[in-house]
């Protein structure tokens, strides 16, 4: 904790502090006053008898014990009241109401530990809602693109089991359903691999290879989707070697490649460059396609996010928070920037030796 947070945290804690020491006080004045009317009294009733005096003093005793009850619980609600109010915006937020929001008023508004509370708890349950809206929206999306193949697959099966066909008829159907199973293939294979990567905190699997060579190889791994485009590749000729988790990120350079192809006009250029910078390796995918909108160059990193609303394009908004959370795995970042001439997605990687190695 920096210094200036933590004296905000400690002026935080005198106030209220302060609070309880005012209440503290006014026991002390009512026992004083107590006591002195006490004395008062067996002035008065010196020639009574013992029991009288007794029941006086029960009396007094049971008296203040009441009015400091009432007084404390009419004046807890002013050091207890924010506490309060954390406590119901977080069952709020606990019950599902992600549009909960904390806001403080009076003097204790103004206190920065107070307004940095008030903005981690809000920025809190903003990002709730909106990763709520994402999953719905998720939900939906995926749901009716993975009935679109099956159904289709279904169709196609019923008509090559009737029979009666040509054999052109027989393999345009059947190339049909090769292609939606590969399609429903992609799709889980995109759920698990980000359930995968969530749920993993350490590498394991570290070892130094050519990563130039990896990339060539994912390049001409989905040589069938960027050939009927004729995409045109410019892949860094020069060898570089990375330190990381060799089936990982085998899965960042395939989901980058797939999301360039995807994007590129047909016969567009597709660039693959990679350069030391400092003790770390910048990897960078350009295409020529469309514009990413400046609001959405954080946001295409999220689970479930997808830029085009309409979903004319294939995807499930997985495969680029798949991408960030390797590259967290491996201690890098990957960005994005993008005009009105081309996009590029940067990977940056930390370029260390593997374990055990210099």
């Amino acid at each position: 904790m920096k210094p200036e947070e933590r004296k905000q945290r400690l002026s935080l804690t005198l106030l209220f502090s302060a609070v309880f020491l005012v209440f503290f006080f006014l026991t002390g004045v009512i026992i004083t006053a107590v006591i002195l009317l006490l004395v008062h009294l067996d002035v008065l009733v010196l020639g009574s008898s013992v029991l009288q005096t007794d029941l006086i003093v029960g009396v007094i005793v049971l008296s203040s014990v009441v009015l400091g009850t009432l007084l404390t619980g009419l004046l807890s609600h002013i050091p207890l009241g924010p506490v309060n109010k954390i406590i119901n915006a977080m069952n709020a937020l606990a019950a599902g109401d992600f549009h909960t929001r904390l806001q403080f008023s009076g003097r204790l508004a103004r206190n920065p530990t107070a307004r940095e509370l008030t903005r981690s708890f809000n920025t809190m349950a903003s990002e709730l809602e909106h990763t709520e809206m994402l999953r719905s929206d998720f939900i939906n999306n995926f749901s009716h693109e993975f009935k679109t193949p099956i159904v289709s697959i279904a169709g196609f099966a019923k008509l090559l089991k009737r029979g009666n066909l040509t054999p052109e008829e027989q393999r345009e159907y059947l190339d049909i359903i090769e292609r939606e199973s590969l399609r429903l293939s992609a799709m889980a294979t995109n759920v698990l691999s980000m359930t995968k990567v969530e749920n993993q905190t350490i590498l394991t699997d570290v070892t130094r290879y050519d990563l130039s060579e990896q990339i060539r190889s994912c390049v001409l791994l989905l040589e069938p989707k960027w050939s009927k485009k004729r995409i045109e590749w410019d892949v860094e000729p020069e060898e570089f070697f990375v330190s990381g988790s060799r089936a990982l990120l085998e899965e960042v350079w395939l989901n980058l490649i797939d999301n360039a192809v995807k994007f590129s006009p047909e016969g567009a250029l597709v660039t693959v460059s990679i350069a030391r910078t400092g003790r770390a390796l910048a990897v960078r995918f350009t295409n020529r396609g469309p514009q990413i909108p400046a609001e959405d160059r954080d946001a295409i990193f999220r689970k479930f996010y997808q830029a085009d609303g309409s979903h004319a394009t294939e995807g499930n908004g997985i495969g680029l928070a798949v991408v960030r959370r390797i590259a967290q795995l491996h201690g890098g970042s990957v960005t994005a920037e993008s005009d009105g001439e081309a996009t590029t997605f940067t990977v940056t990687l930390p370029d260390r030796p593997a374990a055990g190695q210099g």
